[in-house]
Parts: structure tokens; sequence; C-alpha cells
């Protein structure tokens, strides 16, 4: 999974904020706003990632269990597919 070209992460007064550029400005729907977990999920997503490789990464960053992480990242990804803004 990687995240599509054309759209950026900026943290904006204290929020994490997923932004369209170029092109995608046109395509994208309403405003994605994320927490820092999901900035941290955001960043490993730039380069193509697996989600065992998000999923031992998150762990290893924040004290969070197995199975935690795994429906936190789930969710993630389901709301980047929703938005356009992941690829497979």
């Amino acid at each position: 999974m990687k995240i599509k070209d054309g759209y950026i992460l900026r943290n904006i007064a204290d929020e994490w904020i997923i932004v369209p550029i170029g092109d995608k400005i046109h395509d994208f729907n309403g405003l994605m706003v994320v927490n820092e977990t999901g900035s941290f999920l955001w960043k490993k997503l730039l380069g193509d990632c697996s989600k065992e490789e998000l999923l031992s990464g998150l762990i290893n960053e924040y004290e969070v269990d197995i199975n935690t992480a795994e429906e936190d990242i789930d969710a993630f990804i389901d709301s980047l597919f929703q938005g356009g803004v992941l690829d497979a």
C-alpha cells in the first residue's frame, strides 16, 4: 500500500490534515484530519508498506497491544481507501 501522488500531510494549528495538491484538489471531497498515530502511519505509507510493516511499526512506536493496533490500522486504511488517497 502506498499514498497516491497528489496528497500531503500538514500540521496546521496542532492538527494533522491531509491536503490535496495539483489536480487532486478537484477530486478530493471534504477534509481529512488524522491524529498523531494517523500521521505516523501516513509517513510509513509514503513508501510502499504492508499491513504487517504498519503493525510492527505501530507496536514498536507506541505502547499498544496487537489487537488494538490492528483495529486502528484497519480503520485508518479503510478511511484512506474511501477518501481515494491510498493505492493497494
